[in-house]
């Protein structure tokens, strides 16, 4: 298990679009691992190859259901609207209200370069829109309606 450094919103990095993935290498093997170690490590739902200061286009999704990695993601489709708090793994302790379609369809490579489509509501399609704007060098700051607040997890026992 190799953890990859969080990068937080300040970086340069966080602002640049991502380039493509065009085959799967021992590389990006490792990279889709570390990335899936580092996310369930800091207790996220999704990490993006930025995020740990890598510029490509790969996203890590685990919404409670098992985990999805999407390789050159794009959204085919949206429909709904849902309004929620939102936080980023690249923004610790901190969150903010954030208007995102409740259905999201998205077309992306798997880990085996095969196309695939994904589907998903409520929270797997906040994800997917969140990770996949961290591609294009956006982040969920910029849509916050308000104000960003802290937020505190209690410890598990």
């Amino acid at each position: 298990m190799a953890l990859r450094t969080i990068r937080v919103q300040g970086d340069s990095v966080l602002t640049k679009k991502s380039r493509t993935v065009d085959k799967m290498t021992p590389r990006i093997g490792e990279l889709i691992t570390d990335m899936l170690d580092t996310m369930y490590d800091a207790m996220g739902v999704g990490l993006a190859a930025p995020q740990v200061g890598i510029l490509k286009r790969i996203v890590v999704i685990d919404v409670g259901e098992g985990p999805i990695v999407l390789i050159n993601p794009e959204i085919l489709e949206t429909s709904g609207e849902q309004t929620g708090d939102e936080g980023c793994l690249s923004v610790p302790g901190m969150a903010g209200q954030v208007t995102r379609p409740n259905y999201v369809k998205v077309k992306a490579l798997d880990v085996n370069m095969d196309e695939q489509i994904y589907e998903g509501e409520g929270l797997l399609a906040r994800a997917f829109c969140h990770e996949i704007d961290h591609l294009d060098g956006k982040m969920y700051t910029e849509l916050v309606e308000g104000e960003l607040h802290k937020v505190t997890y209690d410890e598990e026992d």
